[in-house]
């Protein structure tokens, strides 16, 4: 439904809206009603957006509300996302541990980077632990990357240039040296360590 001010402005508003505040066509609004029925309308529709935006896969807190923050005031956002939070529609716990299996178990990547990801999100950073926590032990953290390194970098550790630059890509996917020298040490490579 349309709405027009006595100033010309319109403001196309939804059923929902029109029927919780009883509105009538040629029925005269106070100024404050009329802030009060924008804002619900303006919530609705952010409401909407977070909703559409989930039905395609799960948000934090902080990158639904980034989402929003490109249409909607601060207040709407932060309203919004706190209800779908009490809905658990929004639980960065659940978040964190769907994004961490996925960085762990299908990326391969490193704990340095997995924290990286999920601070990036906006997790808070007890959370992060919690999630991290199950693929920190060394003997897995050691097998994802002897199993990476054999599937996806073997091939390039037949001389010194290659072995440098299969160092510099399992670094940049968050693993340290350490780890890193831990693995090439079980293929004999005969070039300088770092």
């Amino acid at each position: 439904m349309c709405v027009v001010f006595d100033t010309g402005e319109r403001l196309y508003i939804h059923d929902s809206i029109l029927s919780g505040y009883h509105l009538k066509e040629g029925m005269d609004i106070p100024p404050s009603a009329a802030e009060e029925i924008v804002q619900a309308n303006t919530y609705r529709r952010a409401r909407e957006r977070a909703m559409y935006l989930l039905d395609g896969r799960d948000y934090s807190f902080v990158e639904m509300y980034e989402k929003l923050e490109a249409n909607y005031s601060d207040d709407i956002c932060l309203q919004v996302c706190r209800d779908l939070a009490a809905l658990r529609l929004i639980d960065d716990r659940r978040y964190a541990e769907a994004r961490a299996r996925e960085l762990f178990e299908v990326r391969h990547v490193g704990a340095f980077k997995a924290r990286s990801e999920l601070k990036r999100r906006g997790i808070p950073d007890k959370i992060i632990e919690e999630a991290v926590a199950p693929y920190e032990d060394e003997e897995n953290s050691f097998a994802r990357l002897e199993e990476l390194v054999e599937r996806k970098y073997e091939r390039y550790l037949t001389d010194e240039k290659g072995v440098k630059k299969v160092k510099s890509a399992l670094f940049r996917l968050g693993y340290s040296y350490s780890e890193i020298n831990a693995v090439l040490d079980l293929y004999d490579l005969d070039n300088d360590d770092e």
